[in-house]
């Protein structure tokens, strides 16, 4: 797998579903100026996957506090997409998330960031990409195991934090008004004499 980290996220355009309606986007354009999550899944109608997008739809309001649009990604076309939104949860679709899907049809998207598996689907990869389109986090799941959304605000926060704050950086575990880090050895050490 080739290395995104601190690079540009490789542009690309699709169908996106949202709701029942079809657009198409442009990475560049959609993502340039903001903060956006992609969260890839394997496929829709599979058992983790709605699981977790109903959990990051329903942080929608978080993430839009701290000027954060999320993504869901999968293989399935924007049809697809489309029956899956409808369907109830019941029946085990998603119905009422308003998230917007991106259609990878052929995989193209995700194997550009190295997670298309031998299978053909995205493995859980999650990029975080900044208002200048540069990836600067990405964590990869197993099929098995989804995403926690608490993890992917906080680390959001942190990024936004650095970016804002040249020459400090965010320790282990670190949350919002908690201490940051000169990134010198004095800073260092003053750290570590107050951590726990």
């Amino acid at each position: 797998m080739e290395n995104v980290i601190g690079r540009t996220l490789p542009a690309f355009k699709a169908q996106v579903c949202q709701g029942s309606d079809f657009k198409s986007i442009d990475s560049a354009a959609a993502f340039k100026g903001k903060w956006t999550v992609l969260l890839f899944y394997p496929l829709d109608f599979t058992f983790v996957c709605p699981t977790e997008i109903i959990a990051y739809d329903g942080a929608a309001d978080r993430f839009a506090e701290i000027g954060a649009q999320v993504y869901g990604v999968s293989v399935d076309s924007h049809f697809t997409h489309r029956v899956y939104l409808k369907t109830s949860r019941a029946e085990g679709g998603i119905e009422g998330v308003k998230m917007p899907l991106i259609a990878d049809l052929g995989g193209k998207i995700a194997s550009s960031l190295g997670i298309l598996n031998e299978g053909g689907v995205a493995l859980r990869g999650l990029f975080i990409i900044d208002p200048d389109l540069v990836v600067q986090h990405a964590t990869i799941n197993n099929l098995s195991v989804g995403r926690a959304v608490d993890e992917t605000l906080r680390t959001i926060e942190a990024f936004q934090f650095t970016k804002a704050h040249d020459g400090e950086v965010c320790p282990a575990n670190w949350k919002p008004g908690a201490k940051t880090m000169k990134t010198t050895s004095e800073g260092l050490k003053d750290y570590l004499k107050t951590a726990k």
